[in-house]
């Protein structure tokens, strides 16, 4: 069963990390989850050590009503309270017979989080009545629920647009809470139009005139919710709400990483239990793939680009010292550093990147220069080995020589791919390899749904009988895109006859690794990434272990 408190946190309960991921995250266009989704995001926020989690709002709508009910079934939360979300009681009524007030008595949730406007222009025009009455509203639904034995916070809704109209209504509103047991006045900039310098004197004029205990909750149609967030907290707010990597309607809420990892590794503030910390990445592409939205490769701390490195001079600098192009050690929050390796690389990027993929080009100076020549020039003829780190091993494996060299598992006569476009309407692709492996000339023949999966599928019937572990090879992702001469986007009345880059992620016993081709021919360019795939893999196994940064787990 949940607890009433955070007593897992490090912090107790002096200071609140807050998610509402399951509601206000919920509101992303695009994001609908599950009961079970549900529930599997409030088991890994759990374990990451997050003080609340807001369910849903019970009552209001069947899912959360359901999630409520078995979550008190399910969950065995280590660290965490869950909170029922909901409003106060109706104009006229009263909180013990309002249905939706008892709604969130039923959810069993030992928090309860109540929203309640606190612009009197919302007031007045929205809720139709007096701020007498909308006082009251809060007064009666905070004291009933806390009678009732729920610790309760309150959101002042629109608060700080109401606080600038009205600041004596503002001002009333919480008080109206507050003084009835509510624990905590949440500060909500609900419209996200706030900059961090007027956010904090807000906040820290409400702590100086009234005493409360304050927290915050920023929307971010400004690009300011994190920045708002921690300027709270900096001026004295103690419970800050966040969502999963920002989910949430509009431009979002506050990102839940972002900010926790500001508040740990900038105000040094224990917010996490220290073991979870090195989580926040996993954890942050784990919600991801729950909520079926690809990972932003962006984001502040958990992104797979917060810590990659692209310019020569950076990489110059970080040879000597990582934290001279680093703001943290990347490790602290799970994540890694990364070199890129594009036509903007130095020797020392090279040097570098080497080094990640197992390749070492230290005391080679004539194979790096070499390899930095050819990656400039196929940088410039279109090629990328950004995302193809399997490919760029296999060049400065070449380059290095020796036992570093790279031996192709077969060899390639010939291969040809046509399409059949039958009276029925179906649209098919056959192609023929002929290839020379193991000491045998070898032809097969593959259909397919596409020119490359026909080609794919017929070099694997010819090598399958030889290389028995290119079954455990399968190709996951495709991308192609269309470039100019000089390795640009191309405008689309032009792209007949563009340059083509193609980029193959395979994976096997679940390690990833992604190879590029390049050439004027799509399927040239797929046949290409193809090989270079398979390469890779030959190579991976007459070593007998993983090689090199171009691995992924």
């Amino acid at each position: 069963m949940t607890r009433t408190t955070p007593a897992g946190t490090p912090l107790g309960d002096t200071f609140h990390v807050y998610d509402t991921t399951l509601r206000d995250g919920a509101q992303r266009e695009g994001i609908s989850y599950s009961v079970t989704d549900k529930l599997a995001v409030a088991r890994l926020l759990d374990d990451m050590g997050v003080g609340f989690i807001e369910g849903g709002w019970p009552g209001a709508m069947p899912k959360d009503t359901e999630f409520f009910a078995r979550a008190a079934k399910e969950l065995d939360l280590k660290h965490a309270a869950l909170v029922a979300f909901g409003s106060t009681r109706r104009a006229g009524a009263k909180a013990a017979t309002d249905p939706q007030v008892r709604a969130l008595l039923e959810s069993q949730a030992p928090v309860v989080t109540l929203v309640a406007k606190s612009d009197r222009r919302h007031i007045e025009l929205a809720l139709r009545t007096d701020v007498d009455e909308a006082a009251e509203m809060v007064r009666d639904t905070v004291a009933f629920l806390v009678g009732e034995g729920r610790r309760v916070f309150l959101d002042a809704e629109h608060f700080f647009d109401g606080y600038a109209f009205d600041p004596d209504t503002a001002l009333r509103v919480i008080g109206a809470g507050m003084e009835a047991g509510a624990d905590v006045a949440v500060l909500c900039d609900t419209n996200g139009g706030q900059l961090p310098l007027g956010l904090a004197e807000t906040v820290r004029t409400v702590i100086d005139k009234t005493g409360f205990r304050v927290g915050i909750h920023c929307q971010d149609d400004t690009s300011c919710a994190v920045a708002n967030s921690v300027a709270a907290v900096q001026a004295g707010a103690s419970h800050v709400q966040c969502t999963a990597n920002g989910y949430g309607e509009r431009a979002g809420n506050a990102d839940l990483f972002a900010v926790i990892g500001n508040l740990v590794t900038k105000l040094g503030m224990q917010v996490l239990p220290t073991e979870a910390v090195p989580e926040l990445t996993r954890v942050s592409h784990a919600l991801a793939e729950i909520a079926n939205i690809a990972p932003d490769t962006h984001q502040a701390y958990v992104g797979t680009s917060a810590f990659a490195h692209k310019a020569g001079l950076h990489a110059s600098a970080i040879k000597v010292d990582p934290e001279l192009y680093n703001h943290i050690d990347p490790v602290i929050v799970g994540n890694d550093m990364r070199v890129l390796v594009t036509e903007m690389a130095g020797r020392a990027s090279l040097e570098l990147k080497g080094h990640e993929l197992g390749v070492d080009l230290a005391g080679r100076p004539d194979a790096l220069n070499n390899a930095l020549a050819k990656v400039k020039e196929l940088e410039a003829r279109g090629w990328s080995f950004e995302a193809a780190d399997a490919s760029l091993e296999l060049l400065l494996r070449d380059e290095v020589g020796g036992a570093e060299a790279v031996r192709t598992p077969f060899e390639l006569e010939s291969y040809r791919v046509i399409l059949d476009h039958r009276i029925d309407g179906e649209v098919v692709s056959e192609a023929t390899v002929k290839v020379h492996v193991a000491g045998r000339r070898v032809i097969a023949t593959a259909e397919g749904n596409g020119p490359v999966h026909a080609l794919d599928a017929a070099l694997r019937k010819a090598l399958v009988p030889h290389l028995p572990w290119i079954d455990e090879v399968e190709l996951t992702d495709y991308k192609v895109r269309i470039l100019t001469s000089g390795g640009s986007p191309r405008a689309t009345e032009h792209g007949t006859d563009a340059v083509t880059r193609v980029l193959v992620q395979s994976t096997d016993h679940g390690l990833e690794w992604t190879t590029v081709g390049v050439h004027g021919n799509i399927v040239e360019a797929s046949w290409l990434a193809l090989c270079d795939a398979l390469t890779h893999k030959a190579m991976r196994v007459r070593s007998g272990v993983p090689t090199g940064g171009g691995l992924r787990p």
